[in-house]
């Protein structure tokens, strides 16, 4: 029997607002990430148990599976170096790379990072896209970064229509989602960080990481994993 904190039931916790990854009307939940959950509790012989990490750092999410809150934690979730070190990984399911969003007037024709020059880039606390930002103002193209609580998303968004910001930055499909209906707002650019998505568990839970890998392997040889990213990713 798979060792999960509650017999029969994988309890999983992810980041909302997070479309098309994790998306929420109420106390219904959904998504890309959350529909392939479904998907592998099927194929486990699980009941689904969402819960919603509420913390102002990104990278706070995975201590719950230490503490044995959750089971796992998949949330447009990259695999890192830094990560692995605290969790284990399932085997890559997703790749993308950081999309930039900007003020619609204020930048008309963005074709490169360098049409940037000089601009703030907000930036989520314990987000990946800290990295590709840093490495811009190191070389001198974003003048510097402004850090919001990773659950400060809307206000980053409305901080950039409000031109108090320059640009977000933030992975492609999240950021796409969006700013789809804020039409002051568009994602001219995508920053190539090939960043491979991960479903995270506990160190020592190897049985269930397993068992996870053997189910996304069946749902992406019989499309399931093709068809759910037509449903849920914007091309």
């Amino acid at each position: 029997m798979l060792s999960t904190i509650k017999t029969g039931v994988l309890t999983v916790a992810s980041a909302y607002p997070d479309p098309p990854f994790d998306v929420s009307a109420g106390d219904y939940r959904s998504g890309f990430d959350i529909e392939l959950m479904r998907h592998i509790c099927a194929m486990l012989n699980l009941r689904l148990r969402t819960v919603a990490y509420t913390g102002s750092n990104f990278n706070g999410i995975f201590d719950g599976l230490a503490r044995r809150e959750y089971d796992a934690v998949i949330s447009g979730t990259t695999i890192t170096p830094d990560r692995a070190q605290i969790v284990l990984f399932s085997q890559p399911y997703l790749e993308f790379g950081q999309g930039v969003a900007v003020n619609r007037a204020v930048h008309p024709h963005v074709h490169s990072v360098n049409d940037l020059k000089g601009v703030i880039a907000g930036i989520q606390q314990g987000n990946t896209s800290e990295a590709p930002a840093r490495k811009l103002v190191a070389e001198g193209v974003l003048a510097s970064i402004q850090f919001y609580p990773y659950d400060g998303i809307l206000h980053a968004l409305d901080d950039l229509e409000a031109n108090r910001i320059g640009c977000i930055i933030k992975l492609h499909p999240v950021i796409t989602e969006l700013v789809r209906n804020r039409p002051k707002l568009y994602v001219p650019l995508e920053i190539p960080t090939h960043e491979k998505l991960g479903i995270a568990f506990a160190k020592d839970n190897t049985q269930l990481c397993e068992a996870v890998n053997t189910a996304l392997d069946t749902l992406t040889r019989n499309g399931t994993l093709e068809a759910l990213g037509r449903r849920w990713i914007t091309p």
